[in-house]
């Protein structure tokens, strides 16, 4: 029987946004993701964090789980993936403006899939992005990248070259040095997720754009996409 993505959602009453979390994965496998992995379970702490702070703005959060581990080229199981969560979202709750939050992997794989006319912006944490990443998907769109500086699994000055190539397209770029973290977002774990919700909350205009993401967006290169992550705001 052939697999399918699965979705696990944080619901709300009346729905008014929704937010796609992406988890992290490997260049080739095709094993099944489960529950249990780690790559899944670093973002649970940002569906919850979201939905607590979102559920009362109608903030709908979906977190994907692929049908295989790996980005197997040149099949792109992932961005298959997203796309088809994108698809369920339209046909659920069409009209609905969508944020992608992804990490490593599941980065790529929102940037990747920005292009669609339901994304208003993404979030890649610590993306996985080799050298020739397209950027002509993210016109219209709002980009948020950070990455730790203890960084070992994948590489942050491809990712900032990438924002540089993205400041030519989208509408807004910006991107943020974690210093003192790495991969696996665990030591600055409360500023990576209230990094998050601040740009989540922008980008679907709830609220004003946080000051810090604003001055991010509006700095120049490089200053603007190699901005120090301060520490945890409300």
């Amino acid at each position: 029987m052939p697999r399918t993505p699965r979705l696990r959602e944080w619901p709300v009453p009346a729905p008014r946004a929704l937010v796609v979390l992406l988890h992290g994965g490997r260049e080739h496998s095709h094993g099944r993701p489960h529950r249990g992995r780690l790559t899944y379970l670093r973002m649970l702490p940002f569906a919850k964090e979201l939905h607590r702070a979102g559920r009362r703005h109608g903030l709908l959060v979906w977190l994907l789980r692929y049908r295989f581990r790996g980005w197997n080229a040149p099949d792109l199981d992932p961005v298959q993936d997203a796309r088809w969560a994108l698809d369920q979202a339209k046909r659920q709750h069409p009209g609905l403006p969508v944020v992608l939050v992804g990490h490593s992997m599941g980065g790529r794989a929102a940037l990747r899939v920005a292009g669609d006319e339901a994304v208003r912006g993404v979030a890649a944490l610590a993306p996985w992005l080799p050298a020739g990443e397209p950027v002509e998907q993210l016109a219209g769109t709002t980009v948020l990248i950070a990455h730790g500086d203890r960084e070992r699994w994948t590489d942050p000055g491809l990712s900032y070259r990438y924002a540089v190539h993205a400041r030519q397209v989208a509408d807004r770029v910006c991107r943020f040095d974690v210093h003192g973290d790495n991969h696996a977002m665990l030591r600055r774990a409360a500023e990576w997720t209230a990094l998050v919700r601040r740009f989540v909350f922008g980008v679907l205009g709830i609220g004003p754009w946080d000051s810090e993401l604003a001055r991010a967006f509006a700095l120049p290169a490089p200053d603007g996409l190699r901005v120090p992550l301060a520490g945890v705001r409300a």
